[in-house]
């Protein structure tokens, strides 16, 4: 080999185990900042990981799964009917108030305003057809009727008072 090869290898061997050398360097720093960060064991973390894995149904099968389904089925009737719009109330001014007003007292989307040019003739039909309406919905020339006022947390005896009270305070 000659002498400048020589040099070369030498200088070449240097700059390869000083590389290595600043790689192993950033390895080792690396690893130290990684190992002071603390693990996220944050409540919400923990929430949405839970909800992200949360199997999307269930199997029933055989006598204990009947008893699992209609336990279920009990558990969703309660928290349902813990969930009655306005407090159970059937006064009927008061979920007109906070519901039926917004539509029917300024006749959004052909809403019937609470006059007798928009009402005789619905009363016409009869008052059974107009709760029926008003609990299951309606769509008719004029507009759209959501079942219960969209919201479906009304009972049915909320609504028939709600409309029996539109019809007495018809001007």
């Amino acid at each position: 080999m000659r002498n400048y090869d020589l040099e070369f290898l030498k200088r070449f061997s240097m700059v390869i185990g000083l590389l290595a050398l600043v790689t192993l360097g950033l390895i080792l720093l690396a690893r130290h900042l990684h190992n002071r960060l603390p693990p996220e064991i944050s409540p919400t973390a923990v929430r949405r990981t839970a909800e992200r894995i949360h199997p999307a149904g269930a199997v029933y099968a055989g006598s204990t799964g009947a008893a699992a389904q209609a336990a279920a089925a009990a558990a969703a009737a309660a928290k349902a009917s813990a969930q009655v719009a306005y407090g159970g109330t059937t006064d009927g001014s008061v979920v007109f108030q906070n519901l039926c007003s917004a539509c029917h007292g300024s006749g959004v989307g052909g809403a019937p305003t609470l006059d007798h040019s928009h009402w005789d003739a619905r009363i016409a039909q009869g008052t059974e057809t107009l709760h029926k309406h008003a609990i299951e919905g309606f769509t008719g020339t004029a507009g759209v009727m959501p079942p219960k006022g969209g919201n479906p947390a009304l009972t049915d005896e909320q609504v028939k008072a709600t409309v029996d009270w539109m019809i007495a305070n018809l001007k």
